[in-house]
Order: C-alpha cells, then sequence, then structure tokens
C-alpha cells in the first residue's frame, strides 16, 4: 500500500523516500533490536536525506504509529514541516495494549489467559523482550511506544507560519464519520496553530487484516489533497 502511494505522488511530480525502518522490511537489523529512538532518528536522517536533494517544503507522512514517529521526530529537525497522517494512532500505549493481546489471545486458547498481559508487561519491565505474533518486541521499543502520543510539535509551528496537516480516516460505513478520538486530537492541532483537514475516505482497515487488502480510494484522496495546495511539495 505504502509502495503504490510512494508511486503515485512520485507520478504526480512530488519527490518521495520511503524508507525502512531498522529491522522491517529490506533494512539492515533485526526487529528485536531496534528502539523507538532508533525509529525516529531514522525519520530523522531521512527527512535530512531529502532536504539535502529537494528544494521544497517538506511533509512527514504517517500510517498508523508512523504518525507518532513523525510527530516526535519533527520535534527535532532543522527545517520546519507539514504532515500526511494516515488512519493515525493517537496513542501509543492503547497501541502497545492491542499487540500484546494478540499473545493473550493465544494464551486464551490454551487455557492459560490470566494474567498474561500483565506478566508480558512485567517481562518488558524486567528488560526482557517478549515474543508476539511471530516478533520479539523489545523493551526500548514497547517503553518509547507505550510514552508516545499524538501531540502537535510547538517547534514546528513557531517556525513556519500554519503548518498543514492533512488527516485521512478510513471506513465502509456509509453513515461512517471521523472517529471522536481523532476529532479531539485535530482540534488539538488547530488549536496549537496547525492548519488541519481530515478526510474521510471509504476503504478497508487493511492494516487489520492478515489477507493482503487494499484502498485505491485512499491513494486518490491524497493526491487529490495535495495537488489542491497548488505548491511543488516534498513528501
Amino acid at each position: 500500500m505504502a509502495a503504490m502511494q510512494s508511486r503515485a505522488m512520485a507520478q504526480a511530480g512530488y519527490a518521495v523516500l520511503q524508507i525502512d525502518l531498522l529491522g522491517c522490511g529490506d533494512s539492515s537489523g533485526d526487529f528485536g533490536d531496534a528502539s523507538w529512538q532508533d525509529w525516529i532518528n531514522d525519520v530523522i536522517r531521512g527527512a535530512g536525506w531529502l532536504r539535502r536533494r529537494a528544494d521544497a517544503p517538506l511533509w512527514l507522512w504517517g500510517l498508523r504509529a508512523g504518525s507518532l514517529l513523525t510527530s516526535q521526530a519533527a520535534a527535532h529537525l532543522d527545517t520546519p514541516c507539514n504532515f500526511i497522517f494516515w488512519a493515525p494512532v493517537i496513542s501509543g500505549k492503547l497501541l502497545l495494549q492491542q499487540f500484546l493481546r494478540l499473545k493473550a489471545a493465544g494464551a486464551m486458547l490454551g487455557g492459560n489467559a490470566k494474567g498474561v498481559t500483565e506478566a508480558l508487561r512485567d517481562q518488558l519491565a524486567s528488560g526482557t523482550a517478549v515474543e508476539v505474533a511471530g516478533y520479539a518486541l523489545s523493551p526500548a521499543l514497547a517503553h518509547g511506544l507505550a510514552q508516545a502520543s499524538l501531540d502537535p510539535p510547538a517547534r514546528i509551528a513557531q517556525a513556519l507560519p500554519s503548518p498543514r496537516v492533512e488527516w485521512f480516516e478510513l471506513s465502509t460505513r456509509d453513515d461512517a464519520v471521523v472517529s471522536p478520538v481523532s476529532a479531539k486530537t485535530s482540534t488539538q492541532w488547530r488549536q496549537s496553530d496547525f492548519h488541519v483537514r481530515t478526510h474521510l475516505v471509504n476503504g478497508p482497515s487493511f492494516w487489520q487484516t492478515g489477507e493482503i487488502e487494499e484502498a485505491p480510494e485512499l491513494i486518490t484522496a491524497t493526491v487529490a489533497a495535495m495537488a489542491t495546495l497548488q505548491q511543488p511539495i516534498a513528501t
């Protein structure tokens, strides 16, 4: 999905850098070795690489927890930036809890569900990685994720007049509206002097299924939203 979006944006004339974070995709290292700070550093290095090659406004684009990463990385950039959020995660703590519940669900099938999630938290707190759904989750990654929230980086708003956020939510329901937590958080960004546009797009929650799913309308809506800005943009 991300690769399709990158191609679509590149074909529309934008300079695009899509990165694999440490331990993910084709990057070096193992997932179990990665920390949250490692991933923030990857975003910072990627933004720096792109800025050296494209003299245009900088946009950071994040999918789900990637939105948390971009908002935190932005606070450390030398240059102000704008944001594209795809179905952003608002609370890293809640996402981590959902991830650990995958392990607890397996224990339920084995009749040993009691206290599993709490035991996993204790294991991480003791400095020991846990295995969930075939991934070794390191304490450093879990701790950083648990502390992360989708807060507007004040430094960006101070450096760039009315920095922009294009915020996309997905739903297959005809009567869908932006979720209350997203509406509340996007309002907080507006109150911090960000220009936020929320978009509700028809499509599946493709990150929740083990099957390959696509949301082509999300790509179309994103390219269309960027085109309305009527300026060359690096993403």
